[in-house]
């Protein structure tokens, strides 16, 4: 009798902490996954559809203003494989940048996309891999003022579109895709 309550007892104090350990991995699990798409939960994913003076509307866009497209841009959550409404198309150089927010946030690699007419004085384009430049834009908390390193140039049309994420989220004016991140409609 006294074997079986202490084997009671060792099986109750077993299952209370493997339950305790579960617990522990499954909120270490949901904080992994916040710290992972943080960089994307300050983004501002609706914008107020102005555009940087000096940006040049596309002459013949491939997707053209009005239209609808397939996205297949994953540079924030619940954006791909949603289809959008085409609300601007400009022609300019696109950048990939990487940057410590003005706010003491986390640095952010690869951010995906910069406008050449969102930099502060850029010069000429297109800025060269590795450049340094002041970046004039708000899409993320922290951003604007903020001195970014050139990941990747790219001389493309850029489209500024409205979509509805996976989840639910209506976005409206969210810039930037770029053309090589639409799909037509099938």
């Amino acid at each position: 009798m006294r074997q079986k309550k202490w084997m009671t007892g060792l099986s109750a104090m077993l299952l209370a902490t493997t339950l305790a350990a579960c617990g522990d991995a499954e909120e270490e699990q949901t904080s992994d996954s916040t710290e992972e798409h943080s960089d994307h939960s300050m983004m501002d994913h609706s914008g107020s559809g102005e555009v940087p003076s000096g940006l040049s509307e596309a002459t013949d866009p491939t997707f053209p203003v009005g239209s609808t497209a397939m996205m297949t841009a994953d540079h924030m959550p619940g954006m791909d494989g949603t289809e959008a409404t085409i609300v601007g198309a400009y022609d300019t150089t696109v950048y990939s940048v990487s940057y410590t927010p003005t706010d003491e946030g986390n640095p952010v690699e690869d951010h995906k996309w910069v406008i050449h007419e969102e930099l502060d004085n850029p010069g000429e384009a297109p800025l060269e891999e590795g450049a340094e430049a002041t970046l004039a834009t708000d899409h993320m908390d922290g951003m604007d003022g903020a001195e970014a390193t050139i990941d990747s140039a790219e001389q493309t049309t850029v489209y500024m579109v409205d979509f509805t994420t996976n989840d639910g989220e209506d976005v409206t004016n969210h810039k930037w895709v770029t053309e090589d991140e639409l799909e037509a409609v099938k």
